[in-house]
């Protein structure tokens, strides 16, 4: 498009073209005419000066006739010089009067002599100025016209094309929002010049709307079950069901694969994917049986689905085929459980967040029951009062049931050393039950327990446990490692209680590696340096688990001196193929064996990761490579 500048440049332009040719023109013309002026004018003098020769002859000498001679050459032209002679020397008449105006350089006539019969010379140059004046005036008035002329055709143009492509950019912008569908006919109305542009336009649009799409799609799902995301479920609840006449109730149910995290440490991460890609496929295969229902993966771990304008009698038919099909897929899969389920119905009006408060207060108490089981959260005032959470009550009863019951079963996965130099141990893992000899989901287990300030007690039992069976079992040529919780390394009492049971054990305490969590460290640096050293006082070590995550500096570990650190999975997973992490790995590595400190490696899951472990000089190597968890 052509600014108004642009086209005042380009008229203007035009213009002085048009003036130069009229000037030029004008030049011709003028200087043509005055050519004629100036002939004409020699031929009359020539004519009087004849006449004045004759009568000079027929009256031997009249100054009367010359006088009136001159007059007669200056009533018909002006003359900027003039001067007449007689024989050769002889001055008749001498005249000059010099032109004071600007007059054209073409306009200025030369200095013409005329000699008549040997007698009379003449030396004369016209007075053109009037005619210059003239001609100035008339050039001036045609280039100024000429300018005013260009000036308002500027306007007129740059208003013309403003018009023009206002319109078929209101077009074009018609035609893009259809996606040309249904505007092609808007083509055909534009100008010519502009039909590539069409063309081009639907082109680019097409391109870009299959793009946006691919992106959408991409941003929208979610990578190993291909079911779409929190992100689209959100957008799904407030545009289908909030702004949907159509959908004016519901049943929304929250699938919880509680043992992912489990099954992740046991087994490894392609085991948790190939886990939950089943839960995926059985829940796919169910819901396609009710219309309009929807399925999408909040998270790692839960899966939420939308069953609009449907009971709860119906949604319960549901999921109870979902436990018979998690159920089957349990003993296939030699699983200790697949997932709970809780649901909970929906009015239009209701709150999101609301309605997954009650779904996930549903699969708490889905929990207490018998495995893959569900639960159906029918009262709406559980959200009114923490203290009266019906699912919150049945995991105290349930924790409570384990302490007092001593339901834990113990499982061992050992940790393979580098070489036979390294002396290692294996990890106990805790699995709890209910009372019907079922197990419960660990890690909502645990969760709670903290929650419910039950985590001390936990641990206590735990390490009972494992102090009673290395007692029972004669166990005491192998090194055991126990988790303990960041709340009971802070505890004084606990930290009373383990001492003295340490020492009335010392030679099964001097078997036991007590692992807590790098960032449980961190939480009080002064209680967990009296810990370590409370621990090595009384003959066993501590291994700080899950490092790399924190990042803490070596100084510190110079100061609790621990006996390992076990590095992170993020570390460890993919090591072969993952530089930066070789790189980490071995400063970490370095710098631990100088300060004495053992270094493990956890979740290796192939042969290419425990190579690539071994080169670095780690010390040893857990994982569902290595082995799986036994009872111990």
């Amino acid at each position: 498009m052509y600014t108004f500048s642009q086209l005042l440049l380009r008229n203007c332009i035009l213009g002085i073209v048009f003036s130069l040719i009229v000037v030029l023109f004008s030049i011709l013309t003028t200087s043509k005419y005055l050519q004629e002026i100036q002939n004409n004018h020699a031929s009359i003098i020539k004519a009087n000066s004849t006449l004045l020769l004759n009568d000079e002859l027929q009256q031997n000498k009249n100054d009367l006739m010359e006088q009136v001679f001159i007059r007669s050459l200056h009533s018909n032209y002006k003359y900027t010089l003039l001067k007449i002679t007689k024989n050769s020397d002889t001055s008749v008449y001498n005249s000059s009067n010099p032109i004071k105006t600007f007059v054209l350089p073409y306009t200025l006539p030369k200095v013409n002599k005329l000699t008549v019969e040997n007698n009379l010379t003449i030396i004369y140059q016209l007075d053109f100025s009037n005619e210059s004046s003239l001609i100035i005036k008339i050039l001036s008035l045609v280039l100024g016209l000429t300018f005013i002329f260009i000036f308002i055709a500027s306007l007129l143009s740059s208003h013309s094309y403003k018009a023009l492509l206002k319109k078929l950019c209101d077009d074009l912008k018609t035609a893009i929002e259809s996606d040309f569908s249904e505007n092609e006919t808007l083509k055909n109305k534009a100008p010519a010049e502009f039909t590539q542009i069409f063309t081009e336009l639907k082109k680019l649009v097409n391109t870009h709307h299959l793009s946006t799409t691919a992106l959408e799609e991409k941003a929208f799902l979610e990578p190993i079950t291909k079911l779409s995301n929190r992100s689209r479920f959100v957008q799904y609840f407030e545009n289908q069901i909030s702004g949907d006449k159509s959908i004016k109730f519901g049943v929304l149910s929250i699938t919880r694969c509680s043992e992912l995290q489990t099954i992740n440490q046991i087994h490894g991460y392609n085991a948790g994917d190939t886990y939950i890609c089943g839960v995926a496929e059985i829940m796919k295969g169910l819901i396609a049986k009710y219309q309009g229902a929807q399925l999408f993966r909040l998270n790692s771990s839960d899966f939420a689905t939308i069953i609009p304008n449907s009971t709860m009698n119906n949604a319960e038919n549901y999921a109870k085929q979902l436990t018979e099909k998690f159920n089957s897929y349990q003993q296939v899969s030699d699983l200790d459980s697949v997932a709970f389920t809780g649901l909970v119905s929906f009015q239009k009006d209701k709150p999101l967040g609301e309605l997954l408060a009650l779904a996930d207060t549903g699969i708490s108490i889905a929990q207490t029951q018998h495995k893959n089981s569900w639960h159906a959260q029918t009262d709406t005032d559980i959200l009114e009062s923490a203290s009266a959470s019906y699912g919150n009550q049945n995991w105290r009863q349930e924790i409570d049931n384990v302490i007092e019951n001593q339901r834990i079963t113990l499982l061992v996965q050992n940790i393979k050393p580098s070489n036979r130099n390294v002396k290692v141990y294996g990890e106990i893992l805790a699995r709890f039950l209910n009372s019907n000899e079922e197990m419960l989901p660990t890690a909502s287990f645990v969760a709670m327990a903290e929650k419910l300030d039950k985590i001390v007690a936990i641990d206590k039992m735990i390490i009972e446990k494992v102090i009673s069976e290395i007692t029972n079992k004669n166990l005491t040529s192998s090194s055991y490692g126990i988790n303990v919780s960041t709340r009971s390394i802070h505890d004084e009492h606990f930290l009373i209680w383990l001492e003295r049971r340490l020492l009335r054990d010392s030679s099964i305490a001097s078997r036991l590696i007590f692992e807590i969590t790098e960032y449980g460290l961190q939480q009080n640096i002064k209680t967990s340096k009296r810990f370590i050293d409370m621990i090595h006082r009384a003959g066993s070590k501590v291994t700080v688990e899950r490092f790399g995550v924190g990042l803490t500096s070596f100084k510190f570990f110079k100061d609790l001196k621990p006996d390992f650190i076990k590095m992170d999975s993020t570390y460890t997973r993919d090591i072969d193929e993952d530089k930066n992490n070789q790189y980490f790995l071995r400063l970490m590595v370095d710098l631990a064996h100088r300060l004495s400190i053992s270094v493990l490696a956890e979740s290796v899951e192939g042969q290419e990761e425990k190579f690539a472990l071994e080169k670095l000089f780690v010390d040893g190597c857990q994982g569902f490579y290595i082995g799986k968890p036994l009872p111990l």
